[in-house]
């Protein structure tokens, strides 16, 4: 989905409408919804660099995905929110990949945000996983909060950089660095989406 909080904002949901579950709450789901009942939620959300404990953005990433693959078990609910960013992306994504078939592997439920097309691909191509991906309203440039599944998402990052007030020729400069695969790619994620 596009860069403009919908991903993250359904990840906690899902993550908060578990717990409340778990403790016997109310859940705000529309009349006919089913939530599976877990054992654990574990969640790497958000960003815990520290220069005092020695931890970039993504060696903060990398410590909670170690702690999180240590203790994924059936009944298990996995968060991943930006998984394996911070770093090369070609890496990010290769890293998110072994990291996602070892939580499903060791029998946990997993959600996981990205913008990796590696991922997204993986989904595409491995019955174990599935894309989805959040609304996004290009009139108004903010997400509408509605998954959509089997279809994956558009960043959207250059027209969220205009709404945003990048000037236009940086954007344009912007452009002409995309390849012709990174245009492609977002056509077709563009037609699935209609």
């Amino acid at each position: 989905g596009p860069n403009a909080g919908g991903k993250t904002v359904a990840l906690k949901t899902l993550g908060l409408s578990a717990l409340m579950l778990r403790a016997g709450l109310p859940v705000p789901a529309a009349s006919g919804s089913v939530l599976g009942v877990v054992e654990i939620v574990l969640s790497d959300v958000g960003d815990d660099q520290s220069l005092s404990k020695n931890l970039s953005t993504f060696s903060a990433h990398v410590k909670n995905l170690a702690r999180i693959l240590e203790e994924t078990r059936p009944g298990a609910l996995v968060l991943l929110d930006e998984i394996a960013t911070g770093t090369d992306p070609r890496e990010g994504e290769a890293l998110a990949a072994g990291v996602l078939d070892s939580l499903v592997r060791r029998g946990g439920a997993v959600v996981a945000t990205t913008h990796y097309e590696g991922l997204k691909a993986l989904a595409a191509s491995d019955p174990r996983f599935q894309n989805a991906s959040c609304g996004f309203d290009l009139a108004t440039m903010s997400p509408t909060f509605k998954i959509t599944v089997g279809v994956p998402g558009s960043s959207s990052a250059l027209a969220v950089a205009r709404r945003f007030g990048v000037p236009g020729p940086v954007l344009e400069r912007a452009e002409r660095f995309l390849s012709r695969e990174d245009h492609s790619f977002e056509e077709l994620v563009r037609r699935l989406n209609d």
